[in-house]
């Protein structure tokens, strides 16, 4: 019986049967600003000619699932024969699904997967339960760890022990990519060019160039000198979609200090954004968000279970989702959580090799396990007991 691992996040899907690969394929529908009446789903993105103020479809809005009609066209793709051709009656499934996800949105996912697709077994999750399996899997002495996933739209830190989440010590902030990407898109628009229009152009400058700052004070005032005396201070070159496909940053000895650059080129001129977006993640006040940052919560969801598990949870700190990709992301938590913390106490900060699918290897090892029947909610089950049977069963 083949398991299919569905890892389904607001910005993308991680996707794969267990015994093949992972694919990360964006979870969302587009239209591009020259063919308005063509829809474009999840992974046909790469068809678009001119992605230049491409239009976003959401299924989620603030983290929760609340676009069905999106998500279905989605998984329609996805599940169909241009990509997975998956075999309903005889496939399992293991999905995700965010932190205290509301009643109404768990019976519509029940409903969808097992009386429109049928599929053979559900297993639904959160992305931390998988990313702890596989952690307490690969580190077997280890009884608790704390999974920190940051994502699209939040960011949770939540303590397992003996892979059982702790629901007293889960902390949300509601700062994640989708954030960082509209406050440099502001910052863009304000000080040089109008690129509200721009989300997807303007995430993948975020990706390229922004970094996480060990000393944030030290860099801005590096970013306020004047010419070569600025390090910090990259040219990105924006894509024409024409002769340049995708953006990309200048190399340092190519960099035009004083007067304009002799080619065609659009340019972005980033200096102190470089590092003042992701600094929202540990100071969200900056903008306004009266919230603690990552390090601090950390503290917080650690002080608010007995003690004597304290030093476990700072001795296994695992950093997951997309934020954590940043440049200096895992040194900057490590420090804080650090200088936040008890010195008889060991912190270790974990960032795996690839954080993005880390929750989708940890569900194909689950998918691996004995136990794993035992856990699921067959297609039977449902037909005879509806929807309290998934309540039961599943720890959500």
């Amino acid at each position: 019986m083949a398991t299919l691992v569905l890892d389904n996040g607001a910005s993308t899907a991680k996707m794969g049967f267990s015994e093949e690969g992972v694919s990360i394929l964006p979870n969302c529908q587009f239209r591009s600003r020259t063919a308005r009446l063509k829809t474009f789903t999840a992974n046909q993105i790469d068809e678009i000619k001119d992605p230049s103020g491409l239009y976003f479809i959401l299924p989620f809005q603030k983290g929760y699932l609340v676009n069905w009609d999106v998500q279905r066209q989605v998984w329609d793709h996805l599940f169909g024969k241009e990509k997975y051709k998956v075999d309903f009656p005889e496939t399992n499934i293991i999905i995700t699904e965010p932190y205290f996800n509301f009643n109404s949105i768990q019976e519509s996912m029940n409903e969808i997967l097992f009386e429109e697709y049928q599929f053979q077994a559900v297993y639904r999750t959160n992305a931390g339960s998988l990313s702890a399996f596989k952690y307490f899997q690969e580190n077997g002495s280890e009884l608790s760890c704390l999974v920190v996933d940051s994502g699209y739209s939040f960011t949770h830190i939540v303590p397992y022990c003996k892979e059982k989440k702790m629901s007293e010590g889960i902390c949300r902030i509601n700062v994640g990519g989708k954030l960082l990407t509209n406050h440099l898109k502001e910052l863009i628009s304000y000080r040089q060019l109008h690129v509200m229009d721009e989300t997807h152009v303007m995430n993948q400058v975020k990706e390229d160039v922004c970094y996480v700052s060990q000393d944030f004070y030290k860099d801005m005032e590096i970013a306020q000198l004047k010419g070569e005396a600025n390090t910090l201070m990259r040219d990105y070159v924006l894509p024409d979609f024409s002769t340049i496909k995708k953006g990309f940053c200048k190399p340092q000895e190519e960099m035009v200090f004083s007067g304009k650059y002799k080619t065609s080129e659009q340019i972005l001129r980033l200096a102190n954004e470089r590092f003042a977006v992701p600094e929202i993640l540990f100071h969200p006040s900056d903008i306004g968000i009266q919230e603690m940052g990552i390090p601090e919560a950390i503290v917080h969801s650690v002080q608010s279970l007995p003690e004597e598990m304290h030093p476990h949870f700072y001795k296994n700190i695992v950093l997951t989702g997309g934020n954590s990709l940043l440049p200096g992301f895992r040194d900057r938590v490590y420090a804080e959580v650090r200088s936040l913390t008890p010195s008889e106490y060991d912190v270790s900060v974990t960032l795996p090799e690839n954080p993005i699918t880390y929750s989708w290897e940890g569900g194909k090892l689950l998918s691996e396990n004995d136990d794993f029947m035992d856990m699921v909610v067959t297609r039977d089950d449902y037909e005879e007991n509806g929807h309290c049977i998934c309540e039961d069963k599943f720890d959500i």
